[in-house]
């Protein structure tokens, strides 16, 4: 028994190097990465596609159902209240560090990545590429990428120009753009609004870290 248990506490051991071995990769990637994507992050903020150019209060807005702790935190939060498991920086990592993610052991090259994107890239050139690379789900011509484009192709007008309605549509859709539809009548959409109408009024708020769903405000 001794002996098994030994050989047990060797393969937790070398589980554990290989998945520290694993983020570091991640990591040090996004370092390497990390010049291009701010000259790409920087050309975005100059053609008036960064954060600050979605309108009066709407960042703030976007991350309050997004990623709460997004300024303050360094590419990962286990604890601020309906933030859940992917913070905005996890989300872009996923996108830019993997041609198909899979989830489970790629969480640990994603948080890694992660990490070395908030070393290098401020968090305006991080939001810029989050924007940017933002899945929308299903469009007049097609699969949507990217938020500003979304709302051209939906509404015909730049996030600073929409109502708070047609903007709420944008950000509510986030969550799973395979499961609503931006292009009519969707009842669970409009649900979803609701909800995220609620919280912003600060009529309600998340249940635990990972009320993503907005179940608190129901």
């Amino acid at each position: 028994m001794s002996r098994i248990l030994k050989y047990l506490a060797y393969g937790g051991a070398l589980l554990l190097l290989l998945a520290v071995a694993y983020g570091a990769k991640g990591y040090f990637d996004a370092l390497h990465d990390a010049d291009g994507l701010r000259q790409r992050a920087d050309r975005l903020i100059a053609a008036g596609l960064g954060g600050s150019d979605l309108g009066p209060g709407r960042l703030e807005i976007l991350l309050k159902v997004q990623d709460p702790a997004f300024a303050e935190h360094a590419g990962i939060d286990f604890t601020t209240t309906g933030a859940g498991a992917t913070t905005v920086t996890q989300s872009l990592s996923k996108r830019l560090a993997f041609d198909r993610f899979r989830p489970g052991i790629g969480k640990i090259r994603q948080t890694g990545y992660a990490l070395g994107l908030e070393r290098r890239l401020d968090k305006a050139q991080i939001m810029a590429l989050w924007l940017d690379t933002l899945e929308m789900g299903r469009g007049p011509n097609g699969w949507m990428t990217g938020f500003y484009r979304a709302s051209e192709a939906i509404f015909k007008r730049p996030p600073a120009a929409l109502t708070e309605d047609e903007f709420l549509r944008l950000v509510a859709v986030l969550i799973a753009p395979a499961n609503y539809d931006l292009r009519g009548e969707d009842m669970a959409l409009d649900d979803r609004v609701e909800r995220i109408k609620r919280l912003v009024a600060a009529q309600c708020a998340p249940m635990d870290h990972g009320d993503v769903w907005l179940e608190g405000c129901r």
